[in-house]
């Protein structure tokens, strides 16, 4: 049949089919060999469904198109793309020439070209029928092939079952089909690894694209971009966005070696297909397809309890449908629910509130969900009136269960221990009930599971590993929120709109948690999950609500004196520059210093104008001292905007203490990261950053105590690269930077300047950061020369370090991640790559395992600090690196201090015996300055 106007083409993405067979199926091997054929039968059944539901309907066209290995024009292009994917499972490596053979069973045309990707053949496939006069319908929900719907084109997404079109290629990108890779340019792509415009989503590309019409015409006019930095990214960085567009463009001129009519539609051949599924051993799918081509299958021998049955529907194989969801109005409704977890002994639960500060939020539904497919939805405090009325009403919505009766049905399952809770970063699930007078308890957590096992790799938010792992975009909660001026709360979407949006994360979630579960062990992860993760959750959430006290005339106090001291620097700024100008201002700082002063080192933008970010102004201050006030200046600025005007306006009106909120899969390393408002990155190198810590302050009766681990990345460097002047060092009580300069300089202890302790401080950190000649020269603003030459002399003297630091990088270039001493993996993704991320990725890898194991180390001891206080009248508050800081009550403050330290200065043992004995120093006070 030739192809022409009436005919119908699929296209099936068949790595997708693969990948999601892959991890919709348990192990499975086949009983005679033991050969891995989970994914292969997946990918069976996925290919016997499309046939059962497509033949005999309009598609006359038909085929499966893969990639064929990893090399294509695009690594020409650029060596590092999708340079960070994650190497393909052992176990299914095996398993690719089989679902080629698969395909080919079927009798459906399977197509590879090697050099390009499979979506490059469908692009060019599809727009050889489309101008041929054919429809296209292609398989896949991969967004990069969003670029081709239109004129005849669509998509259809196999677990939505539901089709893409243009409408639905804005809602994803914010722009028609037409200029979608201008905004994946922008937009980049950190899956594929291509590099984009930093600091540019999806959201703000979209809004650009829109303005200017086209990539092309905006990065033309980027200098009429009115935000600073943005217009600095699109100036700086135009070579690189034009190399991402090159990247995201698909091919639609392959060189194809088939045609379209070599893609006809054909019946399976039953015999063929028989012989292949007998070999694989697939008895169930054997013996219904026969049944459906009527002829008889052929003898398979029985399974043993080591192998799977295969074709039972799985949580990645279940279509996601919103209108299967329950939406649950009534008492009798939910007791049915109730039952059910108690039967199972699991839930996924997700919660639905006003807002993100777990504070203050309002609950306003509950999500649950037991069996992939299969959530319900719980409004409880949904109000009446119209959605799209900002203000709407506050009288509750008919149809919900009240608040009080529907919790107090909750409580027992939600807190009964032999039910275990599965959740989606379930702190804030955890927070919000346990305001709501609910402590949850056991919990998963399906955020940290894919921490620890894909720590480095990518991101842990739902959307990010529903995409990944299961196939599926979640639904955005933007459509039913609005945003700007007009976005509502949650409490505002109307139920049956918020029912699908809502029991869907728990699907995703308990789907995430099905898949995770058995991988940890796979990826010899478990107690890393189990000692560092998991046990986590509840202690920071506890931490998080009790907050810390601020006291805000102090903070106002400080603010005052900042702007005062600051408009002393810039009189001093004024006179050494010999006019007034902005100092905020960097193009006019740059016309000062390098047009007037003619300091070296000035370079001007595309805008023509001077860029003087602070690693210029720290070179410049080794030589001058008006760039060294500037650099006051803005550290000055920086404080009273960051902290003491913005902490104010963080204190809880109804607490009075401010409530940070710590992610504890901030990091790659494993520290965690505090947020709204971030407290460790509060300066401690400055007199005035060591003020603010005066306004936290400890409730009348109560004092703050500190307890910091001594010198603790040192001491795992000296066991790690096993130094034995560091080790002895320690073991004698040295002052270890003081030993250092010793050893360096050749002066005696009792010898020792501070000026020369200090150097050797900066050096011995520094080192452990990977920091270069130059670095060290900025912190210590002294030539760079000298500065090597210091760095130099310290590889000479402990040669350790060299050895580790090379041990350290090879390891990661040949396994692609690191480890702590605690069995923690942090993927080392850019280890391979060249110029400047090569060198970046180099001192990452070098720091990770020292700064990964002290973040284990402080862990392990907050999660044991709980028990170990519960008999005092104190509350762990904060934990900032290496430093935990406590509210105690005064007559109990020795005590406390006895009990934390002996958990911090143990918290290695029993899973790792250092040769250096950890110290943790202590100090107490009546704000959190003194304490330090």
């Amino acid at each position: 049949m030739t192809f022409g106007k009436g005919c119908h083409l699929h296209l099936i993405d068949g790595s997708a089919f693969i990948f999601r067979a892959y991890h919709a199926l348990p192990p499975l091997t086949r009983k005679s060999d033991g050969l891995p054929i989970g994914a292969v039968s997946g990918f069976c059944n996925m290919l016997q469904r499309y046939v059962e539901g497509n033949h005999g309907g309009d598609v006359t066209h038909v085929a499966v198109i893969f990639d064929k290995g990893s090399h294509t024009f695009r690594n020409d292009l650029y060596d590092q793309y999708k340079a960070n994917r994650e190497a393909m499972p052992e176990d299914l490596r095996p398993q690719i020439p089989l679902t080629r053979q698969a395909t080919e069973a079927f009798n459906i045309a399977c197509k590879e070209m090697e050099g390009y990707e499979a979506d490059d053949i469908i692009a060019t496939l599809a727009v050889q029928a489309r101008e041929a006069g054919g429809r296209v319908t292609i398989i896949s929900s991969d967004k990069d092939l969003m670029q081709l719907v239109g004129n005849g084109v669509e998509m259809f997404d196999a677990m939505k079952n539901r089709s893409i079109d243009r409408d639905g290629v804005i809602e994803k990108f914010g722009v028609g089909p037409e200029r979608v890779v201008d905004v994946q340019a922008l937009a980049g792509d950190s899956v594929d690894n291509v590099p984009g415009a930093p600091g540019i989503g999806i959201k703000t590309a979209a809004l650009l694209i829109n303005e200017y019409g086209s990539l092309e015409d905006l990065l033309d006019r980027a200098e009429e971009i009115k935000q600073p930095k943005r217009r600095q990214t699109l100036i700086e960085k135009r070579d690189q966005i034009e190399l991402s567009k090159k990247l995201v463009q698909l091919d639609c001129e392959t060189p194809l070696e088939f045609t379209l009519d070599d893609l006809e539609v054909r019946e399976p051949d039953p015999e063929r297909l028989m012989e292949f599924l007998a070999k694989m051993e697939f008895r169930t799918l054997t013996k219904r397809i026969s049944e459906k081509l009527g002829v008889e299958a052929p003898a398979i021998p029985e399974k043993t309890p080591d192998t799977a049955e295969e074709g039972a529907p799985t949580a990645e194989a279940l279509p996601f449908d919103g209108e299967a969801y329950e939406c649950i109005r009534e008492i009798d409704a939910l007791t049915p629910w109730i039952d059910r977890i108690r039967e199972r002994g699991y839930v996924a639960v997700d919660t639905e509130t006003t807002g993100l500060n777990e504070m203050i939020a309002e609950l306003v539904g509950v999500s649950l969900c037991i069996d992939p497919g299969k959530a319900c939805y719980i409004p409880l405090t949904h109000k009446d009136g119209d959605a799209d009325d900002l203000f709407g009403s506050d009288a509750l919505a008919e149809g919900q269960i009240p608040l009080e009766e529907a919790l107090a049905a909750l409580k027992p399952v939600l807190e009964d221990p032999s039910i275990l809770k599965i959740g989606q970063n379930i702190k804030y699930d955890f927070k919000i009930l346990k305001r709501y007078g609910i402590a949850v308890s056991p919990i998963d957590d399906t955020m940290l599971m894919s921490y620890a096992m894909h720590g480095g790799e990518h991101g842990h938010g739902m959307d990010t590993l529903s995409e990944r792992y299961l196939g599926h975009t979640p639904i955005p909660i933007k459509p039913l929120l609005g945003s700007g001026k007009s976005a509502i709360t949650f409490d505002k979407v109307k139920i049956d709109d918020a029912t699908p949006y809502a029991a869907e994360d728990a699907d995703v979630t308990l789907r995430l948690w099905q898949l995770f579960k058995p991988q940890l062990h796979r990826a010899k992860v478990t107690t890393v999950y189990e000692t560092l993760e998991r046990p986590l959750v509840p202690v920071l959430a506890q931490m998080e609500m009790h907050g810390v006290k601020v006291d805000r005339e102090v903070l106002s106090r400080m603010s005052n004196a900042f702007a005062q001291k600051m408009a002393g620097l810039e009189a001093e700024i004024h006179e050494l520059a010999g006019e007034s100008f902005n100092v905020g201002s960097p193009a006019q700082l740059g016309e000062i210093l390098f047009d007037k002063m003619s300091l070296p080192g000035g370079k001007k933008g595309k805008t023509g104008k001077y860029s003087t970010p602070a690693d210029v102004l720290e070179d410049l201050a080794t030589e001058h001292d008006l760039p060294r006030r500037v650099l006051d200046w803005r550290q000055l600025s920086k404080l009273k905007s960051t902290y003491t005007d913005a902490l104010q306006t963080h204190i809880n009106p109804d607490t009075g203490r401010v409530h940070t909120s710590y992610s504890i899969t901030g990091a790659n390393t494993g520290r965690l990261a505090s947020t709204d408002p971030n407290l460790q990155n509060i300066p401690v190198r400055s007199e005035e950053g060591r003020r603010i810590r005066e306004a936290f302050v400890a409730e009348p009766g109560n004092v703050l105590v500190s307890l910091d681990y001594s010198q603790i990345e040192l001491r795992i460097l000296a066991h790690i690269a096993q130094i034995p002047a560091l080790k002895q060092a320690f073991s004698d009580g040295l002052d270890i930077h003081a030993m250092t300069a010793s050893e360096m300089f050749d002066v005696p202890l009792d010898e020792m300047t501070p000026d020369i302790r200090r150097q050797a401080k900066a050096i011995n950190f520094g080192v452990i950061y990977g920091i270069s000649g130059f670095g060290l020269a900025r912190n210590l603003r002294i030539p760079r020369a000298e500065a090597q030459g210091f760095i130099d002399r310290y590889f000479e003297r402990f040669p350790g370090i060299r050895a580790y630091m090379d041990d350290t990088v090879g390891f990661a270039k040949e396994h692609g991640y690191v480890q702590t001493l605690f069995g923690r993996r942090i993927h080392t993704t850019e280890i391979n790559a060249k110029g400047p991320t090569a060198g970046f990725a180099k001192r990452a890898a070098i720091n990770a395992p020292i700064q990964g194991t002290a973040a284990d180390v402080i862990r392990r001891a907050m999660v044991r600090m709980p028990t170990a206080i519960a008999e005092l009248p104190a509350r762990m508050l904060l934990q900032v690196h290496d430093e935990l800081l406590f509210e105690v009550a005064e007559d109990a403050v020795d005590s406390l201090i006895d009990a934390a330290r002996d958990v911090m200065e143990g918290a290695a043992d029993p899973a790792v015996k250092l040769d250096v004995n950890l110290v943790v120093d202590a100090g107490q006070g009546a704000n959190w300055a003194e304490a330090h």
